[in-house]
């Protein structure tokens, strides 16, 4: 291979996005990048620096940590009593654990409703104390002022639109976005969104043609879940993905794993032998 084979190769390298470059972080830049070549990318929530370095170590270029901690690590009912400290030490936990992905944090409910200022606070603690390359808000208009004050701030924010789980006591679990009113105001939310300087538009529980419309619409990546094929990213709650989840799960999840089976196998083999007295054996004993 000659040096300018060499080159081009490592160019190629860099500019793709799943399983590309490995000596830096991924950027809001990569995303962009990513858009104008009509490459999708993954994208899974993390907790912990254990799980985040799975999946860092699997390619996985973006990771969130995502208020849905709230459900499926904390053991709350819902998103909403999700604190900001409960979201600052857990997002330093997540970027401990990798070196490549772009680490995106929520700001939980209570956060960031206030005003710009509030959000610019929680936002920037985020960032400072946590290390994380962006933040999560939910709300298209009725968040601009944040959206705004923070990127010009240089935070990058990543909007969150349809259901939106952290106004789940007056919303519900439903899809959002049917019918043509309701659409094109989720459309015109996406814009704004876009407008006010947001890097890319979360589509949560929206029909796949509204999903599709969106993303046509918008020069900043769609992350949709169960938002149709057609959004530019994929994102799920990985103990949805991995089969850990207990329960009924929602109709766009699919489970690529049954890590709930597995591990409760493996404490049933491990109690097994403890009971009977086979662990530990002289393998596992010192002398």
């Amino acid at each position: 291979m000659t040096p300018a084979q060499n080159s081009q190769g490592s160019q190629n390298s860099v500019k793709t996005l799943y399983g590309g470059a490995q000596n830096r972080r991924v950027t809001i830049r990569d995303l962009a990048a990513a858009k104008e070549r009509g490459e999708k990318w993954p994208m899974l929530t993390a907790y912990d620096a254990m799980t985040a370095s799975v999946f860092d170590e699997s390619g996985i270029p973006v990771l969130l940590v995502g208020d849905s901690m709230g459900n499926c690590h904390l053991g709350y009912e819902t998103t909403v009593p999700v604190t900001m400290d409960e979201m600052a030490i857990l997002s330093a936990a997540v970027v401990r654990g990798t070196k490549r992905p772009l680490i995106v944090a929520d700001l939980p409910f209570g956060s960031y409703q206030e005003g710009p200022a509030q959000a610019l606070g929680n936002a920037t603690r985020l960032v400072k104390e946590s290390g994380v390359g962006a933040v999560k808000l939910e709300g298209g208009e009725r968040s601009l002022p944040q959206t705004e004050l923070l990127t010009s701030a240089g935070i990058p924010v990543m909007s969150h639109l349809g259901l939106t789980p952290q106004s789940v006591n007056s919303m519900g679990y439903r899809v959002q976005g049917r019918g043509e009113r309701d659409a094109h105001e989720l459309l015109r939310d996406a814009k704004a969104a876009q407008e006010a300087g947001a890097f890319a538009v979360v589509l949560e529980m929206v029909p796949a043609g509204v999903g599709a419309e969106i993303t046509r619409s918008l020069e900043i990546p769609t992350v949709g879940i169960g938002a149709g094929p057609d959004c530019d990213a994929q994102v799920l709650v990985w103990t949805d993905m991995a089969g850990l989840t207990p329960g009924k799960l929602p109709r766009f999840v699919k489970q690529y794993a049954q890590l709930r089976e597995s591990l409760g196998g493996a404490a049933k083999a491990f109690a097994g032998e403890v009971t009977g007295g086979t662990f530990p054996s002289e393998e596992h004993s010192f002398t």
